[in-house]
Parts: structure tokens; C-alpha cells; sequence
């Protein structure tokens, strides 16, 4: 028997209802067991359990197939860079800004590796060896540099930098690039390097640069050089 019944004068199909009106009250039972089956059974149901670290030797349980899902349903959905926030189309990048605060700017220069969040994946991909890279310090406002990109732009190249403190392994800062020094000069205040980035929504400026942009911020840190 079908499960679809079809309205002529509606135009429409109804799902889960008899085609016939007398179908048993066994029948819509047998209905809608069979559809709770079918939800239940494509739920993640494998579980790991691990030894937690005290004197009782309790045991925690933990989805990870289900994280595991969870975390590659976040790079399916992640969020995309506004138009203003990207260079446009018919323009060459000739450098990058990563954004950074007094925390995980140490990490930063120790792991030699510089990261952003999900949204810039795409962004930051772009990069390519040698690209001249700037590091801004939004707690001190204070651009650093200069840096050089010493890989091409990716994602999660080192999994466990800036780990996400609710998700154990997930980084904060997916889309990551390597880094080393070009030269190391003092970093430029506020006031200086402003007028060459391009703003927009207030304060907020673009991450890509142009290559004037660039070669502008490069003749800035020659005077501050060490």
C-alpha cells in the first residue's frame, strides 16, 4: 500500500497518511514505528570511553564520532568575507595583515605562525612564499613587522595552536600560514600606518593589501629598522 496520498483539488502530496481511509489503527502503529526506526538508527551512536585522571577512577563518555561530524560541519558552513573586505578582483595582493592580541602574540612568534579565523580561510589561502606579512597588535595598537610568508596559506596546519579551549584539538585560528622574519625594525603606531590601509565600518580595516599598500608599509619599517 502507498504512503502517499494524492490530492487532486490541492494539487499537493501528503506524506505518512494511507491512501485508503480504512486503514487499521495497527497500521498507522506499524506507520510510525517504522519512522522512529529510521531517525534513530542514523544517529551517531558510537562511543569511547575514557579514564578520567582522579583517585575514583571514574569513566567519562564522549561522542567523538559526533564532534567529529560536528567539526566538519563547521567548514562546510563557514562564514564568507564581506566584499569590503577583500581586495577587488583585478587587483594583485602584495601583502597581509594578521591580527593579534598581548596573549597570542607570544604564540604566534614562537610557533612562528601566524592565524585567523574560520572566515579568512579562503583569504588567507591566497598567500605564497616570500608575500610580505605585517602583524597588528590590537591590545598595544601597534603594527609589527616585517615578516614573510614561508609556506602558502592553509588550513589547520598546526591543529593545536591557539586551541579552543570548549573543543579540545580545534584551533581558534584555522586559516594559518608559516612565518619568518624579513627584517626586524620597531613596530609603527597607530597614527602612522592608518592613512595607507584601506577602512571601512569605522575603525575596521582590510587584512589583504595592495601592493601599494604594501610598498608604502615596507618604506614605513626601513626608518624603523634595527
Amino acid at each position: 500500500m502507498s504512503l502517499i496520498k494524492n490530492d487532486s483539488s490541492a494539487g499537493k502530496s501528503s506524506m505518512w497518511q494511507p491512501q485508503h481511509a480504512m486503514a487499521s489503527a495497527n497500521e498507522l502503529r506499524g506507520w510510525r514505528t517504522a519512522a522512529s526506526s529510521l531517525f534513530l538508527n542514523n544517529q551517531p551512536r558510537k562511543m569511547e570511553e575514557n579514564r578520567c585522571g582522579n583517585e575514583d577512577g571514574c569513566y567519562r563518555k564522549s561522542l567523538f564520532s559526533y564532534q567529529e561530524q560536528l567539526g566538519n560541519f563547521k567548514w562546510c558552513c563557514y562564514k564568507r568575507l564581506p566584499p569590503a573586505e577583500l581586495l577587488p578582483r583585478n587587483e594583485v595582493m602584495g601583502g597581509y595583515i594578521f591580527v593579534c592580541n598581548n596573549e597570542t602574540m607570544q604564540e604566534d612568534l614562537r610557533r612562528q605562525l601566524f592565524g585567523l579565523p574560520h572566515k579568512y580561510r579562503d583569504s588567507v589561502r591566497a598567500i605564497t612564499p616570500g608575500l610580505p606579512l605585517f602583524l597588528y597588535n590590537y591590545t598595544c595598537h601597534q603594527l609589527h613587522g616585517v615578516f614573510q610568508a614561508v609556506s602558502f596559506g592553509g588550513s589547520n596546519i598546526e591543529p593545536t595552536a591557539w586551541e579552543d579551549k570548549k573543543c579540545k584539538g580545534e584551533s581558534r585560528f584555522p586559516a594559518q600560514v608559516r612565518i619568518g622574519f624579513k627584517k626586524k625594525c620597531k613596530p609603527l603606531e597607530e597614527d602612522a600606518f592608518r592613512p595607507i590601509l584601506y577602512h571601512y565600518d569605522g575603525p575596521k580595516f582590510r587584512l589583504q593589501l595592495s601592493v601599494p599598500e604594501a610598498l608604502a608599509l615596507l618604506d614605513l619599517f626601513n626608518q624603523k629598522e634595527l
